[in-house]
C-alpha cells in the first residue's frame, strides 16, 4: 500500500510541477507605468535596450527575484523589474493598419483604425476577435490573429 502511495504523491507532484511550468511559460504581463526600461539584465546595472510604454504586453520567461526576462511580440527579449507590471490584459497591433469593428466579423462597421504597435486595452474574446479599448476610449472588436497579447 504505502509503494502505490509513494507512486501517486510522485504523480501528484508531478502534475502540480508541470502545471507550474505551463503556467509560468504562457505568464503575460503588461506595462503598469506610462514607460519603463527593458534591460539586457535583470537589474538597474545592465544596460537599458529600449523603453515600453504603458499597457505593453510582454510575455515571462522567467524569472529572477523580482526581475522578469520577457519577450514582445517581436521577439525581442529582456529584462524588467516586475513590480512595475501588472496583470490587466492588453494587445499591441501586429499589422500596418487595424480595422476596428462595431462587432466581431469581417462584415460589420468599422469604427476606427489602430496603427502598428498601438497598444490595445482588452476587454474580452469571442471566436477568434478580441472586444479592446484604446487610449482615447474607442471601444470595438479586432481580429485575434492581427494582435498579440492576451
Amino acid at each position: 500500500m504505502s509503494g502505490s502511495g509513494s507512486i501517486l504523491r510522485f504523480f501528484l507532484a508531478f502534475l502540480l510541477l508541470a502545471g507550474t511550468g505551463v503556467a509560468i511559460a504562457a505568464q503575460m504581463v503588461s506595462v503598469d507605468r506610462d514607460e519603463i526600461n527593458m534591460r539586457s539584465g535583470p537589474g538597474i546595472q545592465y544596460d537599458a535596450v529600449f523603453g515600453l510604454p504603458r499597457g505593453y504586453p510582454l510575455q515571462v520567461i522567467t524569472r529572477r527575484g523580482e526581475w522578469f526576462m520577457v519577450r514582445d511580440f517581436e521577439n525581442d527579449v529582456g529584462w524588467v523589474y516586475g513590480p512595475l507590471t501588472s496583470g490587466r490584459p492588453h494587445v499591441v497591433v501586429k499589422v500596418e493598419r487595424l480595422n476596428i469593428r462595431k462587432a466581431p466579423g469581417t462584415g460589420n462597421l468599422v469604427i476606427a483604425v489602430a496603427r502598428a504597435g498601438e497598444v490595445l486595452g482588452t476587454l474580452a474574446h469571442r471566436s477568434g476577435w478580441v472586444r479592446v479599448k484604446r487610449a482615447d476610449g474607442v471601444t470595438g472588436w479586432v481580429s485575434r490573429r492581427l494582435v498579440w497579447g492576451w
